[in-house]
C-alpha cells in the first residue's frame, strides 16, 4: 500500500451516489483516497427510510446527525438520536435505523474503509440531491448484501408500523 495523501474537500465536493437502500451519498473520503483506513460520506435521506436489522462483521460504523432525527434499534432497545447526536455501531453489533424527521442529513464513517465495495455495488450516480426522494430498491439492496462479505442482513426492520 502507498502512503495516504492529504485530502481536502469543500462542502459541495464529492461524488454523489443514489443508494438502493434510499438516499443520496456524497463521498467525502473514499477507501482508495485513505489507503483503506476509512470512508466518509454524507447521507441525505427522507422520512421513512429504514434499514433492515444488519451488522458489519469487519467494519465499525459511526453516524453523526447533522440535521434531522433517527430512531436507532440496538440491543433490543430503541433510541431517538437528533441533531448533534452520534451513533456508534462496533463491528459485529446488530442494528437498524429509521428516519423519523421529514429529512435527515448524516455524516457517516466506516473504519476500515473496506465496506465501500458494498455501497458502490448497490448505488448509481445521482443526478442531484433530489434523488434522495427516489424510492429504495430493496431487492437490489438484498441481492448486493448476499454477494458481499461487508454486511450481513439479519432480518427485516424491527420498528413497529
Amino acid at each position: 500500500m502507498s502512503k495516504p495523501q492529504p485530502l481536502i474537500r469543500s462542502a459541495d465536493e464529492g461524488e454523489n451516489l443514489w443508494f438502493a437502500g434510499g438516499g443520496v451519498f456524497t463521498m467525502k473520503a473514499t477507501c482508495a483516497e485513505t489507503n483503506g483506513a476509512l470512508m466518509v460520506f454524507e447521507d441525505r435521506v427522507v422520512r421513512g427510510k429504514t434499514t433492515p436489522m444488519h451488522m458489519h462483521p469487519n467494519e465499525d460504523e459511526m453516524i453523526y446527525v447533522l440535521d434531522g432525527e433517527l430512531l436507532v434499534h440496538v440491543e433490543g432497545q430503541e433510541h431517538r438520536v437528533g441533531k448533534g447526536g452520534l451513533v456508534f455501531a462496533p463491528r459485529g453489533l446488530p442494528h437498524a435505523l429509521l428516519v423519523t424527521s421529514e429529512t435527515a442529513h448524516l455524516l457517516c464513517l466506516q473504519t476500515p474503509g473496506t465496506g465501500e465495495t458494498f455501497y458502490r455495488d448497490v448505488s448509481d450516480p445521482a443526478t442531484s440531491l433530489a434523488d434522495a426522494t427516489r424510492p429504495p430498491d430493496l431487492a437490489r439492496l438484498m441481492a448486493g448484501a448476499q454477494r458481499s462479505d461487508r454486511i450481513e442482513v439479519l432480518g427485516p426492520p424491527p420498528f413497529a408500523k
